[in-house]
């Protein structure tokens, strides 16, 4: 054999050597290393958020018992008032037409009251004199006083219609009066507005809404799947959106029977009463939002809810539990209540088992699932 074939075949051997020492680290598995976590025993809080507002638990509007325009409008919103405070006055604006029917009854009664008082004055000389009976003149007697409180009503009919009040210098109808204590929360008017009595037609018109400031409630929704956990009278937390790292204690006092369907999902309101705080000012509307317990388990076994894995079969969850070799053995467990970062294990797992901590997902993990 020549010297140049010794050689050829000598790059052959090496690139052979090198090929099976490149293919061999190319195909040999790399050892992935895990950590572990053993269950640990805590308290697991599950809770549920319901949105919603701060409103007064009293809160009344003031509306007119007459129709009229605004005269004078004599406090501002936010001003605190008493029970009796004058809030506004009211100027009566008669109708023509019903103020003439009135004037027009007044007259034709005054008519009646004198032809009656001729009868009587008549009557009576006779009753005197022994010409008439006690009894037809107690009847003319009558007929007499009668009319004379028809006119009476008459007149007091007109004087309402004219200036709303029957009595002379009486504000009564006029005068808007605070009906409770509190804070004035709006007043929807202005001086030169016509507002319009409360009826059996209409509503009337508000003229300011007043509200005890010092007693407020939490109102606010919850869903469907959730309302079964409530009970009244449990203790929740109230965060106020205008209130940055402060919850006020608050007590659950009302779960509504019925629910409302909004967006596709049913609602139900829930309120409960806000504990206040002196140093805080809490102004009605507020947006607020309840942290509401559904269940609470002290001292269980748990792990952290990272740890799952779900078979994608099955869709049941479970872990891998190092046996004494260093190996790995995949355990399904039966779970409890969650927290959303830790999770009750009912059935699967001991508090001394080794968990592996799953690291970054591979494609070896995903087909191991399979």
């Amino acid at each position: 054999m020549s010297k140049r074939a010794k050689i050829i075949l000598i790059i052959i051997a090496i690139g052979f050597v090198v090929a099976l020492i490149w293919f061999g680290k190319k195909n040999k598995k790399s050892i992935v290393e895990y950590e572990t976590e053993t269950p640990f025993k805590t308290t697991i809080v599950k809770k549920t958020v319901a949105t919603g507002k701060v409103t007064p638990l009293e809160e009344i509007e003031i509306k007119p018992q007459i129709t009229g325009i605004i005269d004078k409008i004599l406090l501002l919103e936010g001003s605190k008032v008493k029970k009796g405070d004058l809030i506004a006055t009211v100027r009566v604006v008669p109708n023509e037409q019903a103020l003439i029917s009135a004037k027009g009854r007044v007259d034709n009664t005054k008519i009646r009251v004198n032809n009656a008082k001729i009868q009587y004055n008549r009557n009576k000389n006779l009753y005197d004199k022994g010409v008439i009976s006690r009894q037809e003149f107690e009847q003319i007697e009558l007929t007499y006083n009668q009319s004379k409180q028809d006119l009476k009503n008459a007149e007091n009919d007109y004087l309402i219609i004219k200036r709303g009040s029957a009595v002379s210098g009486s504000a009564a109808n006029t005068s808007i009066i605070a009906q409770m204590s509190g804070t004035i929360l709006e007043i929807p008017v202005k001086e030169g507005d016509q507002v319009i009595q409360s009826n059996n037609f209409n509503a009337g018109t508000t003229i300011a809404s007043i509200a005890d400031m010092n007693k407020m409630i939490f109102e606010g929704k919850v869903d469907e799947s959730e309302v079964g956990k409530l009970k009244s009278g449990s203790d929740i937390e109230v965060s106020i959106g205008a209130i940055e790292g402060k919850k006020f204690p608050a007590k659950l006092n009302f779960i509504a029977p019925k629910g409302t369907e909004e967006q596709g999902a049913v609602q139900f309101k829930i309120k409960a009463d806000v504990s206040l705080d002196d140093n805080y000012y809490i102004r009605a509307g507020y947006s607020a939002n309840a942290d509401i317990v559904l269940e609470k388990k002290d001292s269980v076994l748990s792990i952290k809810e990272a740890l799952l894995k779900f078979d994608k079969k099955t869709e049941e969850p479970y872990v891998e539990v190092k046996k004494e070799d260093g190996t790995f053995e995949k355990k399904t467990l039966k779970l409890g209540t969650s927290d959303g970062v830790n999770v009750e294990v009912l059935e699967g797992v001991t508090a001394t088992d080794e968990i592996k901590i799953w690291n970054k997902a591979s494609k070896d993990d995903d087909k191991k699932d399979n």
